[in-house]
């Protein structure tokens, strides 16, 4: 990594947006280790940043040298791309150049957001991801591991499931190191696994059964409206097990190798780091979503 960084060196904060999610927090704690100063934009921090005040951004905005921008709940949900733009325009007006954005493969409203990026003024880099390996530890999925019961519409389509990590990782190089600029890195793990045969490696790693139930999308979308989900996460679920799990994504990317100059970590092992942390061990408390 650079020492010095850019943007002015350390001396202004970097902003990450979604400083309390998945890839945020490691993005912020990455950034922290290495002496570079962080601004969390989350609805928690102070100033708070919430997607949908946009009145409140400038103050977040103020002073910051770079930012890392991860869209909640997902650049596929409704009016994304023009609160994109809108972010893009008024970081730039407030002097902050370089941005890494967070993005998706195969959804069309994410290549929106991209474009709302790439077509503007700013030193940008964008992360096109793969779904995350820590979808089964730290988002909705981790119930049915805890229960040994994972029960998802999701069929026989392989993914490369990507590391949380090696996304941060690419973002930290982003954002500290010159090269960068201008690139687009397709983020994936080194292989693909059906849900069924990322269930039966979780649970080799674990000890103990982990069975794969397919449910129909329907009925997965009813149930989460039977516990009472936001009706904008259930079709945006039922959005990205019905569509961007169609097959579009079979394939793997050497993003990662780009980024970083080294192999992205595989499933296997993501899989007994977190069997031996203990979260998997922990009791079930909350619903699919």
């Amino acid at each position: 990594m650079n020492g010095q960084g850019v943007d002015g060196g350390k001396a202004k904060p970097t902003l990450v947006v979604g400083g309390s999610g998945k890839t945020g927090r490691r993005v912020a704690e990455k950034l922290s280790a290495a002496g570079y100063a962080v601004r969390l934009g989350s609805r928690q921090a102070d100033p708070s940043f919430d997607w949908e005040r946009e009145a409140g951004w400038a103050q977040v905005l103020d002073g910051v040298g770079a930012a890392y921008v991860a869209y909640y709940p997902d650049l596929a949900a409704p009016g994304a791309p023009g609160k994109i733009r809108a972010f893009v325009e008024l970081a730039l007006e407030m002097g902050v150049k370089r941005i890494v954005l967070l993005s998706g493969r195969g959804e069309e409203e994410a290549r929106q957001c991209e474009r709302a990026l790439t077509e503007s003024r700013a030193d940008w880099t964008i992360l096109r991801c793969s779904w995350f390996a820590q979808n089964f530890s730290e988002g909705y999925m981790i119930d049915g591991v805890l229960s040994g019961v994972l029960a998802l519409p999701a069929g026989p389509v392989g993914e490369p499931f990507v590391d949380c990590d090696d996304i941060a990782d690419a973002a930290v190089a982003a954002l500290t190191e010159e090269g960068h600029v201008g690139r687009l890195y397709e983020l994936t793990g080194p292989r693909l696994l059906t849900f069924r045969e990322a269930a039966d490696e979780i649970a080799d790693a674990l000890g103990r059964p982990v069975q794969f139930d397919h449910v129909p999308v329907a009925d997965y979308a009813a149930a989460m409206r039977e516990q009472q989900i936001p009706e904008e996460t259930a079709r945006l679920v039922t959005y990205l097990f019905d569509t961007v799990l169609d097959g579009r994504n079979a394939h793997i990317a050497d993003g990662v190798q780009r980024a970083l100059g080294r192999p992205p970590r595989d499933f296997r092992d993501y899989a007994r780091a977190t069997a031996a942390s203990g979260v998997w061990n922990a009791p079930v408390t909350a619903g699919p979503a």
